[in-house]
């Protein structure tokens, strides 16, 4: 069995040119199952092309009641598959009894959002009197009037904002185009950074223009974005597992807590499926309990 399952990493290394993060978690998944075999079968092993779809079901059974992650368990999967089919290709397994395995269901996440009071503190987190005060508040306004990706924020273009109708173009994923709407406190913040911005002469002046740059005048990056919310974020005290993506959980939370069409939302957030979009109707519909369990004096 080792001695198989050593041909195969070679096989990884040599032929596939597999890193060494890949390598290693190979390695690790296949000699697990050899951990269990040995746990079952003592030093008789049996040969790796004897081993059922029964035998891989109860070693995922036992991952399963050792507490391992569903996400650990489905990686484990997946090197077996790969394990015996290259089995299949050098002789010494007639069929992949990993195949009829199914992966375990994923268990979803609940975005982590911020509360109103919340998001009133980071906007307002700001220096208003620097010109970098004034650059954050409208990054953090667009983000929570817009429900942007991060990308698509650094992205934005002085051609992309049609301020007459208070909205924006939008490039997302796959190069997908949507409106995006930009409410009044965002156009206010924006017209207050973009009276004070300095370009960096080999960004493209007019309709090109990068809108959020920074003071070196060239166009910011998500990392720095990243650093600069992080940096209000400790100011603040908030949890530490919000992101630049949680100003999106958070955009499109509220809108559903008031009242929203989930297929406005979808439409606004550029999702191409309407079941990524459900997921926020979770976050309400658990809010809305804990308010009930909070309130109603039979509910518990």
């Amino acid at each position: 069995m080792q001695a198989t399952i050593g041909r195969f990493l070679r096989y990884l290394e040599v032929e596939r040119h597999a890193s060494e993060h890949t390598m290693k978690a190979y390695r690790e998944d296949l000699f697990a199952l050899v951990e269990y075999l040995q746990a079952s079968y003592g030093n008789h092993l049996p040969n790796p092309g004897q081993l059922t779809t029964l035998d891989l079901r109860g070693y995922l059974a036992s991952l399963h009641d050792q507490g391992y992650a569903k996400t650990t368990i489905a990686r484990r999967l997946a090197s077996l598959r790969s394990f015996f089919k290259h089995g299949q290709r050098e002789g010494w397994a007639e069929s992949n009894p990993a195949k009829a395995l199914r992966n375990p269901r994923k268990q979803r996440k609940l975005p982590h959002f911020l509360s109103s009071q919340e998001i009133g503190q980071l906007l307002e987190a700001p220096d208003h009197s620097t010109d970098a005060g004034k650059r954050d508040r409208a990054i953090l306004e667009t983000f929570y009037s817009s429900g942007l990706r991060v990308s698509e924020l650094v992205g934005l273009n002085d051609s992309d904002w049609d301020r007459v109708s208070g909205v924006a173009r939008i490039r997302g994923k796959g190069r997908k185009e949507r409106l995006a709407p930009i409410g009044s406190y965002a156009e206010k913040a924006l017209d207050e950074w973009l009276t004070v911005r300095t370009l960096h002469p080999q960004e493209a002046s007019g309709p090109a223009a990068p809108i959020f740059v920074n003071r070196f005048g060239k166009r910011l990056t998500t990392r720095s974005i990243a650093r600069m919310l992080d940096k209000y974020l400790k100011e603040l005290g908030f949890d530490s597992r919000t992101t630049p993506h949680t100003l999106r959980h958070t955009f499109a939370t509220h809108l559903l807590d008031s009242g929203a069409d989930i297929r406005s939302v979808q439409e606004l957030l550029g999702h191409k499926n309407i079941i990524t979009t459900q997921i926020y109707t979770h976050v309400s519909t658990a809010g809305l309990k804990a308010i009930y369990e909070k309130a109603h004096p039979r509910a518990s």
